[in-house]
């Protein structure tokens, strides 16, 4: 049995800061719960001159990053650095060294994560990613052990911040989207370039891995199907609270028959659904399972301590792994065979506000194109505009198939009474009774 488990680290900023400081600062914690020390070996930096807010001698730093990969005296890798390609290839060859490796990096997992898996198991070596989704949260844990005896049905998650906080101040404040994503970049939960949080990719990441996890199936990124919330007005946001929605970018998973579907856009919730009230930059998973029910995992979704919570957590576990002498045995692997519903086979509610004539028959047009293709309505609202003989028109349509609400939004272009569709989204909810 080892007296001391020893780490190295790929990158330093600000959640590998957060990691030696809690490695440094609970060591009795971590002796009381592994039954040996853990310690820093060698850490990957780009600059050893820069200054840092830590205590850490120079002789733990190294610039080249096979002084971690290769070094005999480490027992773990830590990759906090970020990055795809270059990543992956230290991560193959630590695994390939036999090192157990533990990973924050959602964008490498959500592409490569079946492959590192399988490297992880040849090796028989762990490979943990607690930390790529929802910072802080717990969801992979919860899904790999607390529910693993249940069958997942559905999983909705709210698993970007930035779009989160977005969406909360154009709700509560009444801010333009581009005033808040401006709010956002001063306050540092967005980037000076917000594009794979603003339209979808980064939260379309982290559902490929839940989904993937959650329905034992091989999904990859290129499954879910994407939009963001740059085109989300504030006309849009009015509309859906008057009906009783609030507007959240939700990941979506779901499946049925060991079919799955799994996208990412602006949803319109119901007030009353679990996630309408998770605000500012909070995170939160919404999960039913067949036997359990509905559960709810929420809390920070990122940030130095809450994510480095979750690594350190995941380091934890490969310690207790190597006492037992279990470790690559809990490495996921797919159990059924991929399959996809197609557009005829996933439902869901939808929003569409649009501007019409406002002419005798032609709200008997708009229903009959409908009706052609079996939805009906649940809720409408019609408004008169400054346009004179226009009227603006928002629907909630009962549940209907992707494949017919894509062909009415189609068919309604050829409508000589319909002038535009401003805005379309997906529904979840009954809203306002």
């Amino acid at each position: 049995m080892k007296d001391n488990v020893k780490v190295g680290l790929l990158g330093l900023g600000t959640v590998g800061t957060g990691v030696v400081k809690m490695i440094q600062q609970h060591q009795d914690q971590l002796v009381h719960q592994v039954g040996c020390a853990v310690s820093i070996e060698k850490i990957l930096v780009r600059n050893l001159d820069k200054p840092r807010d830590i205590d850490l001698d120079s002789r733990f730093l190294t610039t080249d990053p096979y002084e971690v990969v290769n070094n005999p005296e480490i027992d773990l890798v830590v990759e906090v650095m970020g990055g795809i390609d270059e990543t992956r290839q230290y991560i193959i060859d630590a695994l390939q060294a036999k090192k157990h490796v533990v990973t924050a990096n959602k964008d490498l997992m959500a592409l490569y994560g079946s492959e590192l898996q399988k490297v992880a198991a040849d090796h028989g070596c762990d490979l943990f990613y607690e930390a790529s989704v929802a910072g802080g949260i717990p969801i992979i844990k919860g899904l790999a052990d607390g529910l693993a005896s249940d069958r997942i049905q559905t999983i909705m998650g709210i698993v970007n911040g930035t779009t989160n906080y977005i969406l909360t101040k154009m709700n509560k404040d009444g801010l333009s989207y581009e005033a808040a994503l401006k709010e956002a970049q001063e306050l540092g939960f967005a980037e000076a370039d917000p594009t794979a949080d603003v339209e979808g990719l980064d939260a379309a990441r982290k559902m490929a891995i839940l989904a993937r996890l959650a329905f034992s199936m091989d999904i990859d990124l290129e499954d879910v199907s994407v939009s963001g919330i740059s085109q989300v007005s504030k006309e849009d946001l009015k509309y859906g609270s008057t009906l009783g929605y609030t507007m959240k970018l939700i990941g979506y998973a779901d499946q049925e028959e060991s079919r799955a579907e799994v996208s990412v856009q602006p949803t319109f919730l119901s007030h009353n659904h679990p996630l309408a009230s998770v605000n500012d930059e909070y995170n939160a998973v919404y999960v039913y399972g067949e036997a359990v029910g509905e559960t709810m995992f929420y809390g920070p979704g990122a940030g130095s301590l809450p994510t480095a919570t979750s690594i350190v957590s995941d380091v934890v576990a490969v310690v207790k792994n190597m006492r037992l002498g279990v470790n690559g045995r809990s490495v996921f692997q797919p159990q059924y065979e991929k399959q996809l519903k197609k557009a005829d086979e996933r439902f869901a509610k939808y929003f569409i506000r649009l501007h019409m004539r406002d002419e005798i028959g032609a709200f008997s047009e708009l229903t009959k194109l409908f009706s052609t293709y079996s939805i009906s309505f649940e809720k409408i609202l019609q408004l008169p505009l400054d346009e004179k003989e226009a009227a603006e028109i928002v629907i909630v349509t009962h549940k209907a198939s992707l494949e017919n609400y894509r062909s009415v939004l189609e068919k309604m272009k050829d409508l000589d009474v319909v002038k535009s569709v401003e805005s379309f989204y997906r529904v979840e909810g009954d809203g306002a009774k």
